[in-house]
């Protein structure tokens, strides 16, 4: 006894039944473990309007600073420069031919920008040279603004490409998300509207109020300055006086993570890392600058402002006082990328589901149904092996289940089919291993032998099916969208479960019975 019941506890079965038993704990109750889909439970319908004019705004201010290094780069003396209304950059010199010479520079670097006048404009401060770009270039800023936010709000939402959550343009300058099964559209929103643009920035002033700033400053604030409020590590508000467009922004960063540390070595933070070209851009910046502070700016406010203590390259860490659930957050937008323009929310409605609980409701009885078909068909044909296989039948949809659990995939009508599917072809997977062990019963080998046989025959055709038809789901995944992926998510995760639960789980109960229990023979 001592010996069947050490069989018993190192037997595959019990790893297998192990697996089953995790598997359940991790799924239940479905409804918290799985997403349905927009036609099942309904969801949010938001509509977001881009704003596209800040995306041109940035992009003149990308070019006011590529303008600097092509005046130094030619020798040329530098200008002052500034951004007005009607997105045009003003650029100021000290005399006229100063203007001429860096008009001769920018008009052979920068084919997108033109001058606003036929020549340079002589004024009592100076020459004034005004620059827009052309309105082919402009129309691309906008039109690229609007995809790029949508891959962003993509990647924010989506991260695997599997909740089937449809982001779409609409119109010139308009964005549709879905959100099915939504339980907290604040979050959601949250997540949505936050334009998570990142950028450095050397502190020049501080003062406790921003009279004392404007005082300091005589009343008027640099052009190329401005003046943001910054909650200290005390808690306490002040304002700094900062350059107004950031030298090194997070388009820079490769990676973005949470972590712990700040002063004590606890603080959830939010560890970064820029790309080459980003941590060129830093070094230079904080080997120039070693003992000034650097704010770092999120969405126009100060979250962060250091002591550069020495040269830094590649990475950092941002703190600002963060909840474990913030930093997550945080790196969780830095790393899916900032906006390339704002979004406002245009409209906002809660919608129910298109086929709802009758959907469900048929959905569950058609699964039943051809379960209990399957059941009763499995046990007349091949008695005790027809068991065997109802029972890695069930296994299989658990596995399903699962992986579309850990995936965060989206279940809806369309998947619901492919999990039907799924059962049709993991029966047929068992009735081909049947098929065979029966035949290798009929030549009058053991029950030990036939098995061994019926599984290395059968193996090869149930794999050249079943990879076949995955290559057919991965083709409907990537060129699909919505309830066709969906239904391909579902077919994947089937025939992933039906190899691991015909050609494991499945033999795995024949060694069972044959080496605890000693079975001889088999009706088939």
């Amino acid at each position: 006894m001592a010996v069947s019941i050490r069989q018993i506890v190192f037997s595959p079965l019990m790893f297998w039944l192990v697996v089953c038993s995790a598997a359940l704990y991790m799924i239940m109750p479905l409804r918290n473990s799985l997403r349905l889909g927009m036609d099942l439970v309904g969801g949010t319908f938001i509509t977001l309007e881009v704003q596209t004019e800040k995306a041109v705004e940035t992009e003149l201010a990308s070019e006011m600073q590529s303008i600097d290094g092509l005046l130094k780069k030619a020798h040329k003396k530098l200008p002052r420069k500034k951004i007005v209304e009607d997105n045009t950059i003003v650029l100021t010199f000290g005399s006229l031919q100063e203007a001429q010479d860096a008009l001769r520079v920018i008009h052979d670097a920068s084919p997108y920008l033109v001058q606003q006048g036929n020549a340079a404009e002589q004024q009592a401060e100076g020459a004034i040279v005004k620059l827009k770009f052309t309105d082919v270039r402009v129309n691309e800023i906008k039109q690229d603004a609007v995809e790029r936010d949508r891959q962003v709000l993509k990647s924010r939402l989506d991260r695997f490409s599997v909740a089937e959550i449809p982001i779409a343009r609409q119109g010139e300058r308009n964005i549709v998300i879905e959100l099915p099964d939504v339980t907290d559209p604040q979050k959601a929103k949250d997540m949505i509207g936050t334009a998570a643009q990142l950028d450095f920035r050397l502190v020049y002033r501080t003062a406790p109020t921003e009279e004392d700033l404007l005082y300091e400053l005589d009343g008027e604030i640099p052009h190329d300055k401005e003046i943001l409020p910054y909650e200290n590590d005390r808690g306490h508000q002040e304002y700094c006086l900062v350059q107004k467009y950031g030298q090194i922004s997070g388009r820079y960063l490769r990676d973005a993570k949470p972590s712990l540390g700040g002063l004590h070595g606890v603080e959830p933070v939010v560890a970064f890392t820029f790309t080459k070209e980003g941590g060129d851009l830093f070094y230079e910046l904080t080997s120039k600058n070693i003992g000034r502070p650097l704010a770092i700016v999120l969405d126009g406010k100060i979250i962060s402002v250091a002591s550069i203590n020495s040269a830094i390259r590649e990475s950092g860490t941002i703190s600002g006082g963060f909840t474990r659930d913030k930093a997550h957050l945080l790196a969780l937008l830095l790393k899916s990328g900032a906006f390339v323009a704002p979004v406002t929310f245009e409209q906002e409605r809660q919608i129910g589901p298109a086929l709802g609980a009758e959907a469900i409701h048929k959905g569950l009885i058609s699964c039943l149904v051809g379960l209990l078909v399957l059941f009763i068909f499995s046990i007349f044909y091949y008695k005790v092996a027809g068991l065997f296989a109802f029972a890695a039948l069930i296994f299989n949809l658990i596995l399903v289940l699962v992986g579309m659990a850990w995936l965060q995939a989206t279940l809806t009508l369309p998947g619901i089919a492919g999990m039907i599917l799924t059962v049709g072809m993991a029966i047929d997977a068992s009735i081909l291993i049947f098929e065979h062990v029966r035949e290798e019963l009929g030549r009058g080998v053991t029950l030990r032998k036939a098995i061994d046989a019926g599984f290395a025959g059968a193996m090869a055709v149930i794999l050249d099916a079943n990879i076949t038809t995955f290559i057919v789901g991965v083709v409907l995944y990537n060129f699909g969208t919505g309830p066709i992926q969906g239904f391909a998510v579902t077919m994947m995760l089937g025939i992933i479960a039906t190899l691991l639960t015909g050609l494991f789980f499945l033999r795995s109960m024949f060694s069972f019975m044959i080496n605890v229990f000693g079975m001889q023979t088999l009706k088939i």
